[in-house]
């Protein structure tokens, strides 16, 4: 299975962290081995001193798919998940300063956080779905699907350009503008709508 993330997907989060807009999807992955499931604790690496939370929509791929068009992206998902993505965010900011690749401070072990999966039919419109992420209790991320740059459908048949998408894959769709760093001993709590799908602690 591939785990494909989009970056810079929200406006907001594009300007806090003073990156420009972009002209289409910026996609980078991860190896199955980041994934961090049934709210298992996130334990700080050391290798890099500020690690960030980005918390985000996941889609679940269903079936099988190559240059998809945007018209028929929705059928190739029936469930979404909340999952955050960590950044080493010094670590990314040295890489960045060099041009060189993010894998290091994206793609380490425990850096794709994935809550359990729902189906899309829970939802009226999935261009107009809430989540938010709370720390310790205080909401630190808002965000709706309307506010992304690319929408799902269009993130689907972007990346099928050029990854033949096969049941099973994920895509984390970008994350709202609020990223922050985390300590130990924080507590990370991930909302979907109103229903808690991620609850863990850093360690």
């Amino acid at each position: 299975m591939k785990i494909l993330c989009i970056g810079r997907n929200y406006e907001d989060h594009a300007k806090e962290l003073k990156n420009p807009l972009p002209a289409e999807p910026v996609v980078f992955s991860k190896p199955d081995s980041a994934l961090l499931r049934n709210n298992d604790p996130f334990f700080i690496p050391d290798f890099a001193n500020e690690f960030h939370h980005e918390i985000e929509l996941v889609v679940k791929i269903n079936r099988i798919g190559k240059s998809i068009a945007p018209q028929f992206a929705n059928r190739y998902y029936e469930e979404v998940a909340l999952g955050i993505d960590f950044t080493a965010r010094d670590l990314q900011d040295a890489l960045r300063a060099k041009g060189l690749p993010w894998e290091k401070c994206k793609a380490f072990d425990g850096s794709a956080v994935i809550s359990k999966f729902v189906p899309k039919a829970k939802f009226k419109d999935m261009g107009n779905v809430n989540f938010r992420l709370d720390v310790n209790g205080q909401k630190q991320q808002v965000g709706n699907t309307s506010e992304m740059i690319f929408n799902i459908d269009q993130l689907i048949s972007h990346v099928s350009k050029y990854f033949t998408l096969k049941i099973g894959d994920l895509i984390y769709t970008g994350t709202p503008a609020g990223v922050g760093p985390v300590k130990i001993g924080d507590r990370l709590q991930g909302f979907l709508e109103d229903e808690m799908l991620i609850d863990f602690l850093v360690k």
